[in-house]
């Protein structure tokens, strides 16, 4: 079967899956307005740093294109420095949707610096706009690529340790957390996508994954795209790991990230630090993989990274489709939502995200390679792949 997509375009329409209602319906949602935008990214209908930041600039591309389609040309295209003043804004705002995820920021600055240079270039008004929208285009459709070379790099580095500590690099068993598949970026993935690069060279045996709770990006997100590549894979939930450690030979954790500061600490999906304690409990590998886009040089370490914490409400419920399923007249399978808490709870702690220390991650994999820590540094030198 083919491989997930969370965006689309077509006819100068601009689209995204609702991830809320996968596994069990799949709906597409029409994005009309720079407002729906922002709405969609912060509901977490589309998640993900890189397809949050593909979304993004391609919003800002499909306000423009239907601007130079006006007639009469609204008033933000009478000047290139009327469009500058209209379009910043813009990229201020969709930037507060997520704080965490650094693509987003970068996505926007990039968009930012291409308005401003086009602008000081004396370009005309409409040249200015075409920049803009060439330059959104090409922040998602440069994502597929680079994270087949994540994956290739990784993937190979990992089957070449493998083989140094005098196992087979063959039959391995990978653990990852979270969704980092085609659902959560352009296409393929990071960590998922190195998943996918052993399967597809015979390396691979199972894929574990965690269930990712609150979301279950995990048990919905992770295990249709899994199924749908006929990767062999295992569920477990999130307390599960150290069971699994104890009892099973795993290879590596794979994970994505949604920021990674400049000593190697990383931000990613809550859970993820849990991994890695157990991971080096159990000294088994682990790695992150990202693209360079998520490297934030500016910041020393984790200290330094925003931590987003969600309404408590979405701790506390669970949305599905009813069991034993029930099909509607359009031969959906009904869906609900329900409270797994008791009612009036107030005492809720929900971060979206956890810092792993790079002092816990053995490798961080980014499109131009793979960076080890040296010398028994706790530290990584992120220089050779950003």
């Amino acid at each position: 079967m083919a491989p997930l997509t969370s965006i689309r375009t077509s006819e100068g329409k601009l689209e995204i899956v609702n991830q809320l209602l996968l596994p069990h319906t799949t709906e597409f949602i029409t994005i009309e307005t720079i407002e729906h935008a922002h709405h969609v990214i912060e509901a977490m209908k589309i998640r993900g740093a890189p397809a949050i930041a593909s979304l993004a600039a391609l919003a800002v591309a499909s306000h423009l294109e239907k601007a130079l389609k006006q007639s009469p040309s609204p008033a933000y295209l009478s000047s290139p420095i009327a469009l500058k003043g209209h379009i910043q804004p813009i990229l201020d705002f969709l930037y507060t949707a997520r704080p965490t995820a650094v693509n987003l920021g970068v996505a926007t600055r990039r968009l930012s610096n291409r308005l401003q240079t086009s602008v000081k270039e004396g370009k005309d008004v409409r040249a200015v706009a075409e920049d803009v929208i060439a330059e959104a285009k090409a922040i998602d459709a440069e994502d597929v690529s680079r994270n087949k070379r994540m994956a290739k790099w990784g993937g190979d580095w990992l089957l070449e340790e493998t083989e140094k500590c005098g196992r087979a690099p063959e039959n391995l068993n990978v653990m990852t957390v979270c969704n980092t598949g085609s659902l959560a970026t352009s296409g393929y993935g990071t960590a998922l996508g190195l998943i996918t690069y052993l399967h597809e060279t015979g390396k691979l045996q199972k894929a574990y994954f965690t269930q990712s709770t609150p979301y279950h990006q995990g048990s919905r997100l992770t295990a249709l795209e899994l199924q749908t590549l006929g990767i062999p894979s295992v569920m477990l939930c999130d307390s599960m790991v150290g069971s699994l450690f104890q009892h099973h030979e795993i290879a590596a954790v794979v994970v994505g990230a949604d920021r990674i500061a400049s000593n190697g600490d990383t931000a990613n999906k809550v859970g993820t630090y849990n991994a890695a304690v157990l991971a080096a409990r159990h000294k088994i590998p682990f790695i992150v993989v990202a693209p360079v886009s998520t490297v934030d040089l500016d910041i020393p370490d984790g200290t330094h990274i925003p931590i987003e914490h969600r309404p408590p409400l979405e701790a506390r419920l669970v949305r599905g489709a009813l069991y034993p399923f029930i099909t509607n007249a359009e031969g959906l399978k009904e869906q609900a939502t329900v409270m797994v808490t008791p009612e009036g709870l107030e005492g809720v702690y929900n971060p979206s995200f956890d810092v792993t220390p790079a002092e816990l991650i053995t490798a961080i994999v980014t499109e131009k390679g793979v960076a080890v820590k040296r010398d028994g540094s706790a530290s990584f030198d992120l220089s050779t792949i950003v």
